[in-house]
């Protein structure tokens, strides 16, 4: 098939290109390789992909909307992935109007180029954390997502939003998933098995909030690339069993569905910091600190919606993907601290 993937220098894009490349596919990435982090581990993503002849690159970004229309007329994609958006809950409350131009106008440009592309179906990135103020664990897509405590979490419950209206007004088939705390090799440097990973090497203490107590449905890549390729080959039709008078936020009568992706086993800080830790043959220095503002205690994938309708089943201990992801680190690195 012909895919366009936006955010395909980010970490979920590369790998989720890499593994449509490899199974034949066509890909045109879309990025504007913006400097919210270190555009070099970009730039060595991309790297890995553009030696591929299935592989062709635009610089741009979701808000310029002639750059991704253009793109689209180009290429003609049959089935779009949205992975591009401004990501972190922290920086949303220093530089909200960021997030309002990528998350909300930008993905107000895709809906439209996929609408008026006759896109036969869109899956895109949503978040754990539009459950917000919410404390019912697991987390399950049934669950009302009306509280959110970021504007990050807000943006991405807008584009569940966005998305149901095009599927409802114009047949659009779209698939949102709800992103769990994605780790592993390649991944984001303001992510804290990154920067706990940067700061233990370099001999400094690392922050850890909520004393380390709260919990993360910590999911390793390549489990949440095989979730997402799995969705993109099923395009959701309206669900017969959707009752208006019960409705339920997960599915529709108009050809849209919501699913959880993560790995259905929360870990605590501190465990994830000790496992670090014996990977490293390091101890850290700990600063103990209190939950930051937009941040929720707890997080814990119910999956069984993903599982049921695709078959997906994640694999990955996070004993394994910490190991991993800290021996790509070392050979990325070959031991400097940058």
């Amino acid at each position: 098939m012909r895919i366009l993937v936006t955010g395909a220098a980010g970490f979920i894009g590369a790998a989720l290109s890499e593994r449509l490349l490899a199974r034949g596919d066509e890909v045109l990435g879309y990025d504007n390789l913006n400097a919210y982090y270190d555009v070099r581990l970009k730039e060595a993503r991309l790297a890995r992909l553009t030696p591929h002849p299935g592989f062709r690159f635009v610089r741009a970004a979701l808000e310029d909307r002639p750059a991704l229309e253009a793109a689209f007329a180009g290429f003609r994609p049959q089935r779009v992935v949205n992975l591009a958006a401004q990501a972190g809950v922290r920086y949303s409350l220093e530089n909200p109007h960021a997030y309002v131009e990528s998350n909300l106008v930008g993905f107000m440009n895709v809906l439209e180029a996929c609408r008026h592309g006759k896109v036969e179906h869109l899956v895109y990135a949503s978040s754990s954390s539009v459950y917000g103020a919410n404390r019912k664990l697991p987390f399950a897509v049934e669950d009302a997502v009306d509280h959110p405590v970021s504007l990050y979490a807000a943006s991405k419950k807008a584009n569940e939003l966005m998305a149901h209206t095009y599927s409802h007004l114009y047949a659009l088939p779209t698939t949102g998933l709800r992103f769990f705390t994605v780790y592993g090799p390649w991944g984001r440097p303001d992510m804290a098995l990154f920067l706990f990973t940067r700061r233990i090497l370099a001999g400094e203490p690392i922050d850890v909030f909520n004393y380390g107590k709260h919990t993360r449905d910590f999911t390793y890549i390549d489990d949440i690339v095989e979730g997402v390729v799995r969705t993109l080959d099923r395009v959701p039709a309206g669900d017969p069993a959707f009752d208006p008078l019960h409705p339920n936020p997960g599915s529709s009568l108009a050809p849209y569905r919501v699913y959880n992706i993560g790995a259905h086993t929360p870990v605590e800080l501190a465990r994830y910091i000790e496992i670090l830790e014996e990977c490293l043959g390091r101890k850290a220095e700990k600063r103990l600190l209190p939950l930051q503002p937009g941040d929720v205690p707890d997080t814990y994938a119910d999956v069984s919606a993903l599982m049921r309708d695709t078959g997906y089943a994640p694999t990955t201990p996070v004993e394994v993907g910490v190991r991993r992801f800290v021996d790509w680190y070392l050979r990325f690195y070959e031991g400097t601290q940058n």
